[in-house]
């Protein structure tokens, strides 16, 4: 098995962490794999913002609903919150018009990014979890995302204090058509 299958297949999200800073040289290891992400026509309509402050934190965490969020206390519990951000209308457009079924591409791009940015992090040591269920307008006041710009989502980073076991997955004879479904 390669060492990106194994990377792959180990890579969990990380709810819990260790009380000790991520090092400044590994932090821009994950922040360059989100760097060679690939993304339509080569836009990299992402921005990042690093957040470690305890306090700005709290606030981010005070967007997640008041209950039924397990990331929630990894918010203020990882040393570090990646928020990740995406320019509006450039991803999936040409000419300032939407060119495909879906429309805004950014989501895709966003998730490309995201997924360098987890397997580097693991490839690192560190731990990541996506956080999807928030306030979206609230947590990017916080943050002071622009017009133009949305927030898409917050990732937590550090070092696992436990770390799961794989999550049943299904088998790819499951998901897999040949030539029609």
């Amino acid at each position: 098995m390669s060492d990106l299958m194994t990377l792959i297949q180990e890579r969990r999200s990380v709810r819990k962490y260790e009380d000790r800073p991520v090092p400044d040289e590994a932090l821009q290891q994950v922040l360059e794999a989100v760097r060679w992400a690939p993304s339509w026509t080569n836009c990299q309509c992402w921005e990042v913002i690093v957040v470690k402050d305890p306090a700005i934190k709290e606030q981010l965490q005070a967007s997640l609903p008041p209950k039924g969020n397990p990331a929630a206390g990894a918010m203020v519990g990882a040393p570090v919150v990646l928020v990740l951000c995406a320019k509006s209308g450039v991803s999936g457009f040409y000419k300032d018009q939407a060119t495909t079924k879906f429309g805004e591409w950014m989501m895709y791009d966003l998730g490309l990014a995201t997924q360098n940015l987890c397997l580097m992090a693991h490839s690192l040591g560190l731990g990541t979890v996506v956080v999807g269920l928030f306030d979206h307008d609230k947590a990017r006041q916080v943050v002071g995302v622009p017009d133009g710009y949305e927030l898409v989502t917050m990732i937590p980073l550090g070092y696992p204090a436990k770390s799961g076991a794989a999550p049943k997955r299904r088998e790819v004879t499951e998901f897999t058509h040949h030539e029609k479904w």
